[in-house]
């Protein structure tokens, strides 16, 4: 029986999502995975989201249990004889917590750096507004959407199922090894989206390699509601 290290709620998740050269991607691509496409295109995703009571072996962290997440990440693909894991890679994961950042950084080889960070979520009678921001250096970054409170299932071939369902997370070790681990959760269902607004220094927040995102229009943008998620212990090394 596969034991759970990590389980929390991920809430109302943004996904930005951004078409990009893939030779871009190619010097973060951990050996033994390969770019995941659609379309003929790879992408990149800013997220932002709201992790919930979270607790390690079934132990809640007090205090320390619910903040907000941004993330920048691309889709990857592995393949061992004719089965395909489809997965994740963390270009930098942002917390506002020093010691949630050193854990998973020890314990997965991840690239999380702590921030302050902040969310809003303003409900209105049909619609939403959900906002997450990050402050780097003396900015801060934002990312947002207003959307409708009604939710709707992801069609099958569509690119909310392709962004959406990859469980699996890869970790670059070193130029020879690389970590996989599991992530659970249910098919997530989305909220459609009015408008958006992303705020966002993508050089100063990733590196010069991602500063052509500034100003550029993501080729989609979603919304969705979450759910309960676990992260196996088991880290496979290969």
């Amino acid at each position: 029986m596969t034991q759970t290290f990590l389980k929390a709620k991920w809430q109302k998740l943004i996904m930005a999502n951004y078409a990009v050269p893939p030779e871009v991607l190619l010097p973060y691509l951990p050996k033994g995975v390969e770019l995941d496409y659609y379309d003929g295109k790879v992408y990149v995703s800013l997220v932002g989201f709201l992790f919930k009571d979270t607790s390690l072996f079934h132990v809640p962290i007090p205090l320390l249990g619910t903040f907000e997440e941004v993330n920048l990440r691309f889709y990857v693909v592995r393949k061992i004889g004719n089965e395909l894991r489809r997965g994740v890679v963390f270009i930098n994961e942002t917390v506002p917590n020093k010691i949630v950042a050193s854990i998973a950084n020890k314990l997965y080889k991840e690239h999380y750096t702590a921030v302050p960070t902040q969310h809003t979520w303003h409900h209105q009678a049909q619609t939403q507004e959900v906002s997450y921001r990050m402050q780097v250096q003396t900015q801060w970054q934002e990312l947002k959407v207003q959307a409708s409170l009604q939710q709707q299932p992801m069609q099958a071939g569509s690119i909310e199922e392709f962004i959406f369902e990859h469980y699996y997370g890869y970790t670059r070790v070193d130029d020879q090894r690389s970590i996989e681990y599991k992530v659970n959760h249910p098919r997530w269902e989305i909220h459609p989206i009015h408008s958006y607004n992303i705020a966002f220094d993508f050089g100063a927040c990733y590196g010069s390699d991602f500063g052509f995102l500034n100003g550029t229009e993501p080729q989609s943008v979603m919304l969705a509601e979450g759910s309960e998620v676990s992260v196996d212990w088991k880290r496979v090394q290969f």
